[in-house]
């Protein structure tokens, strides 16, 4: 029987939590320690996995500890390279667990691995935008770092007083998550970083990024940068050599939070995401209703943006540095997908009963607002709100970018605008 001790990092301090049992990764259970649970304040590591004394279920450990791992290709890739079953997601996550979203750690012993950086050279940096997911695959597999999605992505440390990346080893966490370009979508990082700029300006919380140029900007030679919003670094921060250890926060996404499987992102007829959603945000933050709207602003952002993959795992909740409470976590992978021609023109839940974003209106999302429990009036203030700040947000981040050098930002902006008059 296998066993991996599952670690919570609280406050820089790692605490076993519990432990995953099991022959197979199908018949694999987690169980909180009775060491935990008998702590005081002892909180779960999920809304979908309560503090309680028998293990919970094979399905519902894994819907939790497999939407830890990427996605897709990536995953492919990662488990051709290490010569495991894509489907054994437990040996993936054993060998990829040190460095997660959020802060869950797994390994097989209570022993810390000693934390380093290793700076990156530049041509490291050339080679990870320009290889596809074959640099990205071995930077994950050398940092033992697992990422969710189905992108070509590493989390690399970036210390912005030299300007410097770095390699996180051991028990070192990353500082940003780092994305390649995608070959069958061009200039698909400067349309997240106009949209994420853009999505500011209307007034969502995002954490920062940018665009990592080694080049002449063409896609082969920009990465997509963005700060990690469940790290932080203050000036309690240890220091592994002459760089400031981040602290780990814990975070999940919407599909763990409410104990759905990965590869049921996308919602299917008669299950009502949205709604799930707002009862999940409405049942556990800290703040309720401040949080609701931001959600909703969200979906009105990325139906404006025409950002059809904005999926339940494309949505996170955020705890507190000692969990002490749960809010509604920054807004993340925002892009315009629509002006793609290989993208679909359904959103990834219904708005009002309606999936294609050609056939949503403000009636659909009249009926969106009752079905989620807000009222029309302050829900639509909100909608209009966004909307009308949309246009310019766009044009206004379309020249920041041109000035500093992504031509391409204008053609992005144009596409999206015009994808946007069909549609609003």
């Amino acid at each position: 029987m296998r066993r991996y001790n599952v670690h919570l990092e609280l406050g820089g301090k790692q605490v076993r939590v519990g432990a995953i049992e099991g022959d197979f990764s199908d018949d694999a259970r987690f169980s909180y320690s009775k060491e935990y649970i008998t702590k005081k304040g002892a909180k779960a590591i999920s809304l979908s996995l309560p503090i309680q004394d028998e293990p919970f279920s094979p399905e519902r450990t894994k819907i939790f500890f497999e939407g830890l791992l990427p996605e897709g290709f990536m995953r492919k890739n990662i488990a051709a390279n290490m010569h495991f079953d894509e489907n054994d997601y437990l040996s993936i996550l054993y060998n990829l667990g040190k460095e997660c979203i959020g802060a869950i750690r797994i390994d097989q012993t209570d022993e810390e691995p000693e934390a380093c950086y290793k700076a990156i050279t530049s041509k490291q940096v050339e080679e990870l935008a320009a290889e596809g997911t074959t640099k990205s695959t071995e930077m994950v597999i050398k940092t033992h770092l697992s990422l969710t999605g189905a992108s070509g992505k590493v989390g690399l440390y970036f210390d912005e007083e030299n300007g410097r990346w770095y390699l996180p080893c051991g028990l070192a966490p990353s500082t940003h998550i780092v994305k390649q370009s995608h070959i069958r979508l061009d200039g698909i990082v400067t349309n997240e970083q106009l949209s994420m700029m853009a999505a500011r300006k209307c007034g969502i919380d995002i954490p920062e990024s940018f665009i990592i140029n080694i080049g002449k900007g063409i896609d082969s030679e920009i990465l997509f940068a963005t700060k990690r919003y469940d790290r932080i670094v203050d000036k309690t921060s240890e220091k592994v050599g002459n760089l400031k250890r981040p602290y780990r926060i814990h975070q999940e996404d919407f599909a763990q939070a409410m104990g759905i499987a990965s590869f049921e992102k996308y919602e299917k007829d008669g299950q009502n995401y949205a709604e799930k959603m707002f009862e999940t945000v409405r049942n556990n933050s800290k703040k309720p209703l401040e949080d609701q709207l931001k959600l909703w602003n969200r979906i009105v952002y990325n139906f404006a943006l025409g950002n059809t993959d904005a999926h339940i795992k494309n949505y996170a909740l955020i705890y507190d540095p000692h969990m002490e409470g749960v809010s509604l976590a920054p807004a993340y992978d925002m892009l315009s997908t629509v002006i793609y021609e290989s993208a679909t023109h359904d959103m990834s839940f219904n708005i009002g009963g309606v999936r294609n974003i050609d056939s949503i209106n403000e009636e659909c999302f009249k009926m969106l607002a009752a079905s989620v429990g807000i009222g029309e009036k302050l829900a639509m203030k909100n909608y209009h709100n966004v909307l009308n700040r949309f246009e310019n947000a766009i044009k206004e981040t379309k020249k920041e970018l041109m000035d500093v050098g992504f031509e391409n930002a204008g053609h992005i902006a144009e596409r999206i605008l015009l994808a946007r008059k069909k549609v609003v």
